[in-house]
């Protein structure tokens, strides 16, 4: 599946599901309306969309409170990065910046944060 320049939005866990067995990297952000640090990082993985060949998605955990206790979301913003449909990283540290972002993606999947 062609990595899309902007984040991609979920409602359910089956849809995240999809996204994560269609894509060999993806990078999702589990976020809450009303939460301002994750709507500030909406624009950020927008750019790293652009700037890398990762698939990112968002998901609001509360519009399917199984993904809570699934992949055991304590904060958010939390980043959860998949290889081949498994999580091999995350980042739940507040808001990200777009080089602080990129770097997580850089020590762990160099070369799908190299975009060229």
């Amino acid at each position: 599946m062609a990595v899309t320049s902007k984040p991609s939005r979920f409602e359910t866990g089956d849809e995240l599901d999809e996204f994560v067995a269609n894509h060999d990297v993806a990078l999702v952000e589990f976020y809450t309306s009303g939460c301002a640090l994750c709507q500030a990082m909406e624009p950020v993985l927008g750019n790293v969309a652009r700037a890398t060949d990762v698939a990112i998605g968002m998901v609001n955990p509360g519009d399917d409170i199984d993904l809570v206790d699934r992949f055991d979301i304590r904060s958010v913003p939390t980043l959860i990065l998949f290889e081949d449909g498994t999580e091999t990283a995350r980042l739940a540290e507040g808001f990200q910046g777009g080089d602080a972002v990129t770097d997580f993606l850089e020590s762990h999947v160099p070369n799908a944060a190299d975009a060229d």
